[in-house]
């Protein structure tokens, strides 16, 4: 290795240093003309660096969950003495993690929140369009907490309370996977209860078409009618521009369907405009029947999503959204 280092500057005219690295690679490996491999490997870098981006960017938010976990930890490490005199001790906790997400939604998506008008000051039940990630309910939340010291509950899927280390995260913020009858209990306590009846299938399956897919689900609506609450449709515009998913791969839907695991790959973690619109409440009706309400909150949601969501998705156009200066009207 020294007599190649040496051979390097020794003769009339000094190689550069990469060069040289180039020359001593190759007596290392015995490779003739190492050079063009190393720039073909430049090349293949340079051409897949874009792609490598787009996958690695949605781990930010994995990165960010496991973050509010840590920090969950840390405070109820440091504030376990308060548990017995304080009515709530993680009340300092949740505003800690709503204005780490609230401060991660306005730098990476500019997040706004409009309507907030039409949420109830009492229990409510608000229905959402579910994107490829739970991004935009958590900026909601966050913002609700901090602006309005609002706590809103969340039904999430039953793979979520298996992920690892989630447990604490989940109980913090009252998230719940049912039954019907918790739900409706939480309602009638005075709670605010949010649920995408879309779930997975919807995050992984609908694309920048922005097509609900509820398939039959109404066990929804017939919550609301066993608590005698309002229903809130809500929407964030640009919600699949900011993440993608290949789900329109037919073998993945199929295997989806058979092991009901999210296992479709996402891409994207785009710095889109996000703005969440809160649509009028859907008054309690003791005479509408569960498949009636369901089909007006699907009505709901759908013009929320015609109204704020141009058609299809484009992702350009929503980066460029972020250097508008007039925000759009509720």
């Amino acid at each position: 290795m020294i007599g190649g280092n040496e051979s390097c500057t020794a003769g009339p005219i000094p190689m550069s240093y990469l060069t040289c690295l180039t020359y001593i690679l190759g007596e290392w490996t015995g490779v003739e003309h190492i050079e063009d491999y190393l720039s073909y490997a430049v090349y293949l870098l340079w051409v897949l660096f874009p792609l490598a981006v787009v996958l690695l960017l949605p781990g930010v938010l994995v990165i960010l969950f496991y973050t509010s976990i840590l920090l969950l930890h840390i405070y109820k490490r440091k504030n376990e003495l308060k548990e017995a005199y304080s009515n709530d001790v993680w009340d300092g906790a949740r505003q800690m993690l709503a204005t780490l997400w609230d401060g991660h939604g306005r730098i990476w998506h500019g997040y706004e929140l409009h309507g907030t008008e039409n949420i109830p000051e009492g229990p409510g039940l608000i229905v959402f369009y579910h994107g490829a990630t739970p991004a935009d309910y958590v900026y909601f939340m966050a913002r609700l907490l901090i602006q309005w010291k609002r706590r809103c509950q969340v039904v999430a899927d039953h793979f979520v309370f298996r992920l690892p280390g989630f447990k604490i995260l989940l109980d913090v913020h009252g998230v719940m996977h049912g039954p019907r009858e918790e739900c409706v209990s939480a309602l009638k306590k005075g709670c605010l209860l949010a649920i995408a009846p879309g779930g997975v299938r919807e995050a992984l399956f609908s694309d920048e078409m922005y097509t609900i897919i509820w398939g039959d689900r109404k066990g929804f609506a017939q919550v609301a009618i066993d608590a005698k609450v309002p229903i809130i449709p809500m929407f964030t515009q640009n919600v699949r521009e900011g993440v993608r998913t290949l789900g329109g791969i037919k073998i993945l839907r199929s295997l989806y369907e058979r092991i009901r695991l999210p296992i479709v790959p996402v891409y994207g973690g785009f710095p889109v405009k996000l703005r969440t619109f809160i649509g009028e409440p859907i008054p309690y009706d003791p005479n509408v029947t569960a498949e009636e309400l369901t089909a007006k909150t699907k009505a709901a949601v759908q013009a929320l999503i015609e109204k704020h969501q141009k058609i299809p998705g484009n992702i350009f156009r929503a980066l460029m959204e972020r250097f508008q200066t007039q925000k759009k009207e509720d």
